[in-house]
């Protein structure tokens, strides 16, 4: 019916692709009809020449409809996800995803895995022993009717074309094409039969979007194309300047965010998380406005209701729910090294990508997709941007396991440590966390 050599030139010289044009090739490629290298051509034309508004829903309603689109309307309460474009330390969904559920919400969250410095939800809720995030669409039905809540991976008939058009971008440079970001998630993100959606878009050193002008236009696009699709969406533009919270690494991030549910731990995490599960929310209408919203949040966490549908999770997908109360039953690395400062003086920058980058030469990441993760290695982070410090005074604690190239792999660490703390005499204030709401 059409020559992808034609729309190829198209797109390339900025001219508009018809809907059936969009159709073709998104169906096209997903089958297998057409190959890797002609639409590799097209995702750099789109890159450099965008989709406009219509093409962008053109193109995002064609990759729903390429799989499952999971059917919820059995559940009468409010379908509300929320979704970040990913930073080191971000943990919020397990805060926030048991929250929203024991205020009322349903969070059907499908999740997905890390690649490079930022880490990835699956990996993290797998440091839990037994836990399943392979379900079936009826089991994960079943779980949200009961519980409310759950956390699954993308399954195989969940948007296909997702998984090969993202697999082929991861290649080709074209990851940040703003359009194909938010046709990637909204296309998930409906396909799993959501009300509303609530974005963290991160923005700094360790985010995807580095500016501000970035991170605004992926809030306005999502948020327009929310619309476009009869969908609620708030975006929050947060602050990837340094790491979120305390703790870096799979087990180590759980065990942090355990502790924020059981009223232990106040930090930037925990703010971070009650204020985007508040938008959940307003947008699922069970709080009619943010303050009684962040009031209904805060009693979650203090009559211990969010931390038991934390515990009903974790066993209605097989893990063990002890790991809540009894850490030892997470994965434990078998040393532990303090990383010091070189100097006095106050904490400028903790560049979030290089503790990144050091996270995953440990083994908490992934270099390549068939990577093995280590699960119990990682950072605790003593110190935030801001604090005072002595020469000598502990910054952070490395958890590492042994292994053929410890010695390298430590000193790569050490490396990537020096060079992620600034520290200077000069007074600084902490990032602002919310720089910008977007509704």
């Amino acid at each position: 019916m059409y020559r992808m050599y034609e729309l190829i030139k198209k797109k390339r010289d900025k001219k508009e692709l018809t809907s059936e044009e969009i159709k073709w090739i998104i169906n096209g490629y997903t089958k297998g009809e057409i190959p890797d290298y002609q639409v590799s051509a097209l995702l750099m034309a789109i890159y450099f020449n965008s989709l406009n508004d219509r093409e962008l829903y053109e193109w995002t309603n064609a990759m729903i409809k390429t799989g499952d689109v999971i059917d919820l309307s059995s559940i009468k309460l409010p379908k509300i996800d929320k979704h970040s474009t990913g930073g080191v330390g971000d943990k919020t969904s397990f805060i926030l995803a048991p929250i929203a559920a024991a205020c009322g919400i349903v969070v059907p969250m499908v999740s997905g895995r890390g690649l490079g410095h930022t880490g990835g939800t699956l990996d993290k809720l797998e440091s839990i022993p037994g836990i399943k995030t392979e379900i079936s669409n009826k089991d994960f039905v079943s779980i949200l009717q009961k519980h409310r809540i759950c956390l699954i991976g993308q399954t195989k008939n969940l948007v296909p074309a997702d998984k090969k058009l993202y697999a082929l971008r991861d290649v080709t440079g074209t990851v940040e094409s703003i359009q194909l970001i938010c046709s990637s998630i909204m296309s998930k993100k409906i396909s799993e039969g959501i009300d509303g959606l609530v974005l963290d878009v991160k923005v700094g050193l360790g985010a995807f979007m580095k500016t501000m002008k970035d991170a605004r236009s992926l809030a306005l696009t999502i948020v327009n194309l929310g619309k476009k699709m009869n969908k609620k969406v708030v975006a929050l533009i947060t602050d990837m300047n340094q790491p979120l919270g305390q703790n870096i690494g799979n087990a180590l991030e759980l065990i942090e965010c355990f502790d924020i549910l059981k009223g232990k731990v106040v930090n930037d995490l925990s703010n971070l998380s009650c204020e985007l599960a508040a938008h959940m929310l307003v947008l699922g209408k069970v709080a009619d406005n943010i303050q009684t919203a962040r009031s209904k949040v805060a009693n979650s966490i203090v009559s211990g209701e969010a931390l038991i549908k934390m515990k009903e999770m974790i066993e209605a997908q097989g893990g063990d729910p002890c790991v809540v109360d009894d850490y030892t039953r997470l994965p434990q690395a078998k040393h532990t090294k303090i990383f010091i400062a070189k100097q006095k003086g106050i904490i400028q920058e903790i560049n979030a990508e290089e503790v990144g980058l050091a996270a995953m030469s440990l083994g908490a990441g992934r270099e390549k997709v068939d990577s093995k993760i280590d699960h119990a290695v990682g950072f605790v982070l003593l110190k935030k941007v801001g604090d005072r410090v002595n020469k000598g005074d502990p910054l952070l604690v490395i958890h590492y396991n042994d292994g053929e190239r410890i010695k390298e792999v430590l000193e790569s660490v050490q490396f990537r440590l020096d060079r992620a703390f600034k520290i200077d005499k000069k007074p600084v204030r902490p990032p602002k966390l919310i720089k910008e709401i977007i509704r």
